[in-house]
């Protein structure tokens, strides 16, 4: 075991939610607000997609198993780690929403590129378009809680 793999081999650091109630109140109440008008199914396709980037794996697991409630297939959560060479799986709408969280959670360079977001802006009314931006940066500000306190897949 490498020492990088030795210390994220402990549990979590604590349980931010309890410790925190009112900021935990607030980004549940941002993230319902946050997903309404965006199908289901895209939502966590997002949510999945800005946490494999940030590499949280309790919302993976958490998002993983809402996706398939909302009736995501087995063969399109397994490929979307690789969206971009996965062709034919995920739909242009789709696709677009992916690039767009890709951009928003890296911010490479310190901004999202004109084309990544004219593309996400063709497919998605503006009103949809806000809702996806605020949808991505909210599983963003979760993740950074998850990963930070070390929060463990299949736990609450």
């Amino acid at each position: 075991m490498t020492t990088e793999t030795a210390r994220h081999a402990h549990g979590p650091r604590m349980h931010w939610a309890k410790l925190a109630p009112e900021v935990f109140k607030a980004m549940s109440a941002l993230d319902t607000a946050a997903r309404q008008g965006l199908d289901p199914v895209l939502v966590e396709l997002v949510k999945i997609r800005a946490s494999q980037v940030n590499h949280c794996a309790f919302c993976i697991d958490m998002h993983i198993k809402d996706a398939r409630k909302a009736g995501e297939s087995e063969e399109r959560i397994y490929l979307l780690n690789a969206w971009e060479e996965a062709t034919g799986f995920y739909t242009d709408r789709e696709q677009a929403a992916l690039a767009l969280t890709e951009a928003i959670t890296l911010l490479t360079d310190g901004f999202v590129p004109d084309a990544v977001y004219d593309r996400a802006a063709a497919h998605f009314e503006d009103a949809e378009l806000a809702q996806l931006i605020a949808l991505i940066t909210t599983i963003n500000a979760w993740n950074r809680f998850g990963v930070t306190t070390r929060m463990a897949p299949g736990r609450v």
